[in-house]
């Protein structure tokens, strides 16, 4: 069985990660703005993304108490990642945004699920 992370600060670092993601897309930067455009997500669903985020911050943060959850909430976001890669790639957008952004947290979620089980 999948117990609670081992580790616990890298799970908190994402989890962190995450949430100042969701807080900076409540008034995105124009970065944030650039990479939503690029991969062409309508602004009407942009808010989506706000609460997506939220709810794998608190399945993180759950997680550390509870066994199996921030294993689980983990693999989601290095879904979310990978989808939101492809995206990017079929969109033809692999400028600074991609590189940094999206496989910035897709490594960072991906080193966390590591580092936290495997150890």
């Amino acid at each position: 069985m999948i117990d609670v992370p081992h580790v616990w600060w890298p799970t908190a670092l994402l989890a962190l990660a995450l949430l100042s993601d969701a807080v900076m897309s409540v008034r995105p930067p124009a970065f944030i703005r650039r990479c939503l455009d690029g991969v062409g997500l309508p602004r009407d669903w942009w808010w989506i993304l706000i609460v997506i985020k939220s709810f794998a911050v608190a399945g993180l943060l759950a997680g550390l108490k509870y066994p199996g959850v921030a294993f689980a909430t983990n693999v989601a976001v290095i879904g979310y990642f990978v989808c939101a890669s492809y995206a990017h790639y079929r969109a033809r957008f692999l400028k600074q945004e991609f590189w940094v952004n999206c496989l910035g947290m897709l490594t960072l979620s991906v080193a966390t699920l590591v580092l936290s089980n495997a150890l």
